[in-house]
């Protein structure tokens, strides 16, 4: 149990602190708005420099591919329209269960408007118990939580994707009514880059598969990131302090071990500088992001991303290369997206629906847990039960 008067005597501080730093902040931002007038005229030029010395670059910087001084107003959403979503939860594993295994929930959600027609709330849930699932991980020196993260992301990909294609696809159906496939978070894995290539290829394959039937299909996909920490765009105006006649960090700082003299307006990120740029409704110019990660996409999936002032926030959206490339489509993605935000007082109501339906609460796994006891006894297997740890936490006398 938390007391809380015995913190309360640090709060005080925490506001000083904050209060400071929002000080700080500021002046970054004012730093930065001035390097941005700089840079706007040298734009091509900071381009090439970057596409030249990109693997001498020890940041990631993204490639705006449109002038840097963009504020484009989003139109309104068609009348007629649908949004599919995703998202997951899971039971870890423990040993003082009953049984060692685990589940992944995905929730889907489909919403139509203007058309009268009902929406699809529901859940697939999935356990797994065999050996491969269990402990095939621990020789690629992988965790068993963070092999459940990621098998929970491939399943949220392939389930968005079925669900969306199956919806569209049939002749005469919904192919004409403007649709939207929603994910919550990136579209860029980073977890990816630190997995052995045997375990790469279990989880990067069908993720890129099911985008593809997505992109076949014509059905925009758009990762969103809310509260997004991101530096990838602020990072490109550091070409621009570069105090050196080309970017090369490996030769001019490489033996640097604390600030580099382009670090002028950093730590800022991405969401607060725009911030002070576009107006609701409004984003930002598209940016190309060079993560290293990303060269095991395929091209026509390599992530794009561009900042929306969605009115309660600035959001950082995500979509493959191919969806840009498609201009009226794309437009009418972020629109879907904005209204999709005002439905949903100020967060996509899809993605919020689709984690209602995905997440799997305290009461949900006690009954997970008994159900599958009661199989087991069916089954005749005896000596059933949690351990006498998990039960005295369950039953606590304090």
């Amino acid at each position: 149990m938390l007391d809380l008067t015995k913190i309360a005597g640090q709060i005080p501080s925490i506001s000083q602190h904050l209060q400071k730093e929002a000080l700080v902040s500021r002046q970054r931002i004012e730093r930065a708005q001035e390097i941005q007038q700089e840079t706007i005229v040298r734009q091509e030029i900071l381009i090439e420099e970057l596409d030249t010395w990109r693997d001498r670059i020890i940041f990631a910087a993204a490639t705006p591919i449109e002038p840097l001084d963009s504020a484009i107003d989003i139109p309104a959403a068609p009348y007629q329209h649908s949004v599919f979503a995703s998202d997951g939860s899971q039971i870890s594993p423990s040993h003082h269960e009953i049984a060692y295994c685990y589940l992944i929930n995905v929730g889907r959600v489909m919403l139509h408007y203007g058309q009268s027609l009902h929406p699809l709330l529901d859940s697939l849930p999935e356990v797994f118990y065999e050996q491969k699932d269990l402990y095939i991980p621990k020789h690629w020196g992988v965790r068993l939580e963070e092999w459940m993260g990621y098998k929970r992301t491939v399943s949220e990909a392939q389930m968005l994707a079925d669900m969306a294609c199956q919806w569209v696809l049939p002749p005469g159906s919904h192919q004409e009514i403007p649709n939207l496939a929603m994910v919550d978070g990136s579209l860029i894995y980073w977890f990816l880059d630190g997995l052995p290539l045997e375990a790469r290829e279990q989880i990067l394959p069908p993720i890129l598969s099911a985008w593809e039937q997505l992109r076949v299909t014509k059905i925009p996909l758009m990762g969103y990131v809310s509260a997004s920490r991101s530096t990838e765009g602020i990072n490109f105006l550091r070409l621009q302090t570069c105090p050196y006649e080309h970017p090369n960090c490996v030769a001019n700082c490489g033996d640097l071990d604390d600030k580099y003299p382009c670090q002028t307006v950093t730590p800022l990120r991405d969401a607060t500088f725009w911030s002070y740029y576009l107006q609701p409704g409004q984003r930002s110019p598209m940016y190309r992001s060079n993560l290293k990660i990303l060269e095991l996409y395929e091209e026509t999936q390599r992530v794009h991303f561009c900042y929306v002032n969605v009115g309660s926030e600035i959001a950082r959206i995500e979509v493959p290369q191919w969806l840009v490339e498609d201009t009226e489509l794309f437009d009418q993605s972020l629109s879907l997206m904005l209204a999709q935000v005002h439905k949903g007082y100020g967060y996509p109501v899809a993605l919020a629906e689709s984690h209602n339906q995905a997440v799997v609460r305290g009461s949900d796994r006690n009954r997970f847990f008994s159900l599958l006891e009661q199989q087991l006894i069916r089954a005749g297997i005896k000596n059933i039960g949690t351990s006498y740890k998990e039960a005295r936490k369950r039953g606590s006398i304090a």
